[in-house]
Parts: structure tokens; C-alpha cells; sequence
């Protein structure tokens, strides 16, 4: 007997295999996480989560990562890897140390990307959110990063020498621009990123910094997929197996 085809809403959460870890930064903190895993397959790639702004409510659990951390490893073989940067709270714990502005934070960054290699996690794409971009774009140009998908950057913290180093690597680097943001609409996001020839600046229609609502949160995942593994983009709107 086939299980009925339940819709995927905001609330919904997909089979994965979850695991609590702790990474250990280089400057001695140990940083709250979990890693998320397809349930009878290996991921084809992995997801490294940059949250949004801890001293304004950002955190691994934003909705926008817990969704990807929900669903992804289910509907197209993603490894999602969330974290708590210093100082961050969730219902999943609190990391040592202290906000640091987005200096500091490198060494989270480095700490996330050792643990993916470490544990053997292919192709591995940062998302960074809102602040989360800002670390990105200064802290994730490394080797072991295939490229970065960015939501709502502000390019406050980055700057040209950050793009302009990412123009050298040659590495993918796509920009989702919400067109009502408040820090960066496409316009202007058009023309930070042209120094960056292989940039992609995908504009979203109305849009705003935070992606509430299930229909963006949908635009979200999809770029996300598209360029992470194609064979399962477009995303299903419904789910046809168990549930968690």
C-alpha cells in the first residue's frame, strides 16, 4: 500500500538522517551543529548554513536554513550542515564564546568546512544568509569550497577585495536579491557584482530581506537545487513516502 501525497508546508519535516555535532574552532570554541543526511543514499553535495545576524535573532534555526535542513537531504540527496556561530543561541544549544562582528567568526567558517571534509562530505556549497553572506564572501573562498549561494546580501562587512578575490578563483557565486530588500535591491546588487564576471544575480519578485512565506521560501530551495543537482530540480510540491 502507497503512502498518500501529503502537501509540503512550512511545518514540514522529511526523512534525514540528524545528527547533533560540535566543531571545534581553531581559536579553541566549540560551536553547536547538526548535519542532516540523505536516510538510504550518499549526498551528491553539501550545504554549509551562514545564518543571519545572531544580535538580531539570527540563528541556525532561521527558518529558511531549518527548512533546507527539513527537506533538502529527502527530495535531492543534500547533505545540509547547520551551525551556531560564537555566541549564537537555538533550541539546539548555545555555541562558546562571543559575537565577534564577523572577524572572529573566520575561524567558524574554517571550522565548518574542516568538519565536511573530515567527515568525507562531497561538493561543498556555502549558503549564507543576510550577515551569513558577509562570511561567505570574506571567510569561505577556500579550496575546499566549490562555490556560494547568497540570500539578501548586504555587501556591508564584504567588500571589493572580497569579490575581487572570488572573481579569481573562478568559483560560482550566486545572489539571490529579494526586489524589496532593505540593504541591497537588484539594481544596485547588478552593479556591486559586475566585478565578479562568473556572478549570477537572480532578482525575486517581491520579495523581502527575511523570505517569509512558503512560496519564496519554494524560489529559495530551487535555486538552491538547481545548481547543486540539477536531476532534482524542479523540487515537488508533495511528498509520497514517510514522513519523520
Amino acid at each position: 500500500m502507497t503512502n498518500p501525497a501529503t502537501d509540503i508546508r512550512a511545518s514540514t519535516l522529511l526523512p534525514a538522517r540528524r545528527t547533533p555535532v560540535t566543531l571545534h574552532s581553531e581559536d579553541g570554541l566549540d560551536l553547536v551543529g547538526e548535519i542532516a543526511l540523505p536516510v538510504t543514499r550518499d549526498p551528491v553535495a553539501t550545504l554549509i548554513c551562514l545564518h543571519p545576524l545572531p544580535t538580531h535573532g539570527g540563528m541556525m534555526d532561521s527558518h529558511i536554513l531549518r527548512k533546507a535542513a527539513n527537506r533538502l537531504p529527502a527530495l535531492a540527496d543534500l547533505a545540509v550542515l547547520r551551525f551556531n556561530t560564537r555566541g549564537t543561541a537555538s533550541d539546539h544549544g548555545t555555541s562558546e564564546g562571543e559575537f565577534g562582528g564577523g572577524g572572529p567568526e573566520r575561524h567558524d567558517v574554517a571550522a565548518a568546512v574542516a568538519y565536511a571534509v573530515s567527515a568525507g562530505l562531497p561538493v561543498r556549497w556555502l549558503l549564507g544568509w543576510s550577515f551569513g553572506t558577509e562570511l561567505a564572501l570574506k571567510w569561505g573562498n577556500v579550496p575546499a569550497v566549490a562555490g556560494a549561494l547568497l540570500l539578501s546580501p548586504p555587501l556591508r562587512r564584504a567588500t571589493d577585495a572580497d569579490l575581487d578575490a572570488w572573481a579569481a578563483s573562478g568559483k560560482p557565486l550566486i545572489a539571490l536579491i529579494p526586489e524589496l530588500d532593505d540593504y541591497l535591491r537588484p539594481e544596485e546588487a547588478r552593479r556591486r557584482f559586475a566585478r565578479v564576471p562568473g556572478a549570477e544575480v537572480v532578482a525575486v519578485p517581491g520579495a523581502r530581506h527575511l523570505w517569509v512565506g512558503e512560496p519564496k521560501v519554494r524560489i529559495v530551495l530551487n535555486e538552491i537545487v538547481k545548481r547543486m543537482n540539477p536531476a532534482a530540480w524542479p523540487l515537488p510540491t508533495e511528498w509520497k513516502g514517510h514522513r519523520s
